[in-house]
């Protein structure tokens, strides 16, 4: 009985030393998804999104995890009130029918215990399309006002606006536009 005992107990500690998977909300103040493009050759325009949700699940220890957002395309940014409905309407974002984007991770790459990039499912206006998001920056640590467990990232990917039936204008305005992802998440 004694043996049985310590074996549970033995057995019990060693399920502690593996880590579980841990969940983040995305902190909506600090997360900022960007996206940049050639306008005409003269200069690299960049615009951001105001409103962004979802979670990140992480097992660093496993070298598993999740990345489930959702953007708010009303909440384009581009600095301009005229330029921000331009590019809500049908030709672009099409707000009015299409008010998310959203990306549903597939699979998460890690180099030790840090994710290097996302693999997942980008949709616009409908249209979902594989992306691999590479991750440029990460740290988990204590958030030192919150007092809780935070993560935060910066991402990148490449896409083309021609493949969510967004080209219009190009090559002039180019097709090729790039998604700078600044990340932060308080773990729930």
């Amino acid at each position: 009985m004694k043996k049985l005992a310590l074996v549970l107990a033995l057995s019990s500690l060693a399920a502690g030393a593996y880590a579980a998977p841990e969940t983040f909300v995305i902190d909506t103040s600090h997360t900022a998804p960007r996206f940049e493009y050639s306008h005409f050759g003269y200069s690299n325009q960049a615009h951001s999104f105001d409103k962004t949700s979802g979670k990140v699940v992480l097992d660093r220890e496993a070298h598993t995890g999740s990345v489930d957002v959702s953007i708010d395309t009303k909440s384009v940014n581009t600095g301009f009130a005229l330029f921000n409905e331009h590019i809500q309407g049908e030709d672009f974002f099409n707000t009015a029918a299409f008010p998310t984007i959203t990306f549903k991770s597939t699979k998460v790459k890690f180099k030790k215990d840090k994710p290097v990039s996302v693999e997942g499912e980008l949709t616009i206006k409908g249209i979902t399309k594989p992306v691999t998001l590479t991750v440029t920056s990460f740290q988990a640590m204590p958030h030192p006002m919150m007092k809780r467990d935070a993560i935060g990232a910066n991402a990148v990917a490449k896409v083309k606006r021609s493949d969510f039936n967004m080209g219009k204008h190009a090559p002039y305005v180019s097709d090729d536009v790039t998604l700078n992802i600044a990340l932060e998440a308080i773990k729930e």
